[in-house]
């Protein structure tokens, strides 16, 4: 996890806990309803921020997309297969650039 993505999550949880207190501090001094509502705001905006940023730096794909990736191979192996290529050395090649890919 990178730095800045660590710091915005530092950051939301700082927000948060601040919230918490901003809204029990601002309920115990009265009838504040603008306050409550703004530090409300406040933590919510904090919430949808860490959401989003979690979900642009997810590094994981959908299983869907990776047996259609999968079946693309499969059917680029067996076209070059009988265009007359060596199914074991095509296979033999993948397998090393996933291996490459993974950087093993």
């Amino acid at each position: 996890m990178s730095t800045s993505v660590r710091f915005v999550r530092v950051a939301c949880a700082v927000v948060f806990v601040a919230c918490i207190a901003g809204l029990i501090v601002s309920s115990i001094a009265g009838n504040n309803e603008g306050w409550v509502l703004t530090i409300g705001m406040c933590g919510a905006s904090a919430a949808v921020i860490l959401i989003v940023v979690s979900l642009v730096t997810a590094n994981r794909r959908l299983p869907e997309f990776v047996e259609a990736d999968a079946e693309a191979i499969e059917a680029r192996i067996a076209r070059l297969t009988a265009a007359g290529a060596d199914e074991s050395e095509l296979r033999e090649l993948v397998r090393a650039s996933v291996k490459l890919g993974r950087g093993q």
